[in-house]
């Protein structure tokens, strides 16, 4: 299973347990505090580690710090939906955003395979077969059909 296949499953998980949790009866609160915990930790445990390193290797501004605030923020003053769903899209967010990463290398990869092997170079008025790696800036190359 890859990364993002990972990050799918999380989602997913997240957002049946965030769902469940949101039609439970709202005076069970310990309950509904545990279970969006859960929910928190599943979609955003990784984004809290991730920031907890950067800051002991000096990287304190980054974007897993400043959601690990904001989501933590929301929890201490009682918005424990906020603070999940918040999470939840980021996670979301950058799961679009490999989807579109990974997209673009392989239509890269797709364009180097159609590269030439050879350059046809005009020399003296005839026309040579050498490496593209060997044509030199002022070179005269002669591009066929």
């Amino acid at each position: 299973m890859d990364r993002n296949q990972k990050r799918f499953v999380k989602i997913i998980v997240s957002a049946l347990l965030i769902i469940f949790t949101l039609f439970l009866n709202p005076s069970n609160f310990w309950l509904k505090l545990a279970l969006f915990l859960i929910a928190y930790v599943i979609i955003g445990g990784d984004i809290v580690i991730k920031a907890v390193k950067n800051i002991i290797h000096g990287e304190v501004f980054d974007e897993n710090f400043l959601m690990s605030i904001a989501t933590i923020g929301a929890f201490f003053l009682c918005e424990y939906i906020e603070g999940t769903a918040v999470m939840l899209f980021y996670q979301v967010g950058e799961l679009f955003q490999s989807y579109a990463v990974d997209q673009s290398r392989k239509s890269i990869s797709g364009l180097m395979d159609i590269r030439p092997d050879y350059a046809n170079l005009e020399v003296n008025g005839k026309i040579e077969k050498v490496e593209p790696d060997e044509v030199e800036i002022g070179d005269r190359i002669v591009v066929k059909p």
